[in-house]
């Protein structure tokens, strides 16, 4: 299963772009714990600093959605502001919800991605794991990587790796021509502040 997740500080000031950044790297942990394959797509940076105010984190693996929805809703990041340490206020809010599907991505060209095969870990039965079926797939242009180990064949696993990709890029190419941005807004204006699904506390 593949799942996007759009985390948004909206129009929040610099507090809540390091919230987020919080956020993203917890989400990602928990990710990584349970065996997801995942990958992160940044907006542009803020042009006041402190990082994007979005991100995109793509989940892949039977987890997915479970990991989704113990995280989507409000986040409340309850701290000292570390940017304006006399101001009072110390309540900070992201917002985590899904993306729905994007259409149907263009292809990436073959001859820009480099593949790396790897024997696949985790559920799958002996032959994966005694096999090279895995398949790391790297985009030259933009960077983005990404991983397929479903099938047991490496040829699947292949086709796997290029039809994510094509999703990553198109994902990439719209946060940064701005055409999540009203969409993130309206998400981060529709949280509940007092009904936070995560509380996290401190520096």
């Amino acid at each position: 299963m593949s799942l996007q997740l759009l985390i948004t500080s909206g129009r929040g000031p610099a507090e809540c772009r390091i919230a987020l950044g919080k956020v993203v790297r917890l989400l990602r942990g928990e990710a990584e714990a349970v065996g997801l394959d995942l990958c992160e797509i940044a907006g542009p940076v803020h042009p006041q600093g402190h990082g994007p105010a979005s991100v995109v984190l793509v989940l892949n693996g039977p987890e997915a959605a479970r990991v989704a929805a113990a995280w989507s809703g409000t986040i409340q990041w309850i701290a000292q502001s570390p940017v304006r340490p006399h101001h009072r206020r110390k309540n900070w809010f992201v917002s985590v919800s899904a993306l729905p599907p994007l259409p149907a991505a263009e292809a990436v060209r073959a001859q820009d991605v480099r593949f790396e095969a790897f024997r696949a870990g985790g559920p799958g039965g002996q032959h994966q794991n005694t096999t090279d079926s895995a398949v790391r797939a790297i985009h030259g242009p933009t960077g983005l990587r990404v991983i397929a180990r479903e099938e047991r064949s490496q040829h699947r696993n292949r086709d796997i790796a290029l039809k994510r990709l094509a999703e990553l890029v198109e994902i990439r190419a719209a946060l940064e021509r701005g055409a999540l941005q009203d969409e993130a807004q309206r998400r981060h204006d529709g949280l509940e502040r007092g009904n936070p699904v995560r509380v996290l506390r401190g520096a």
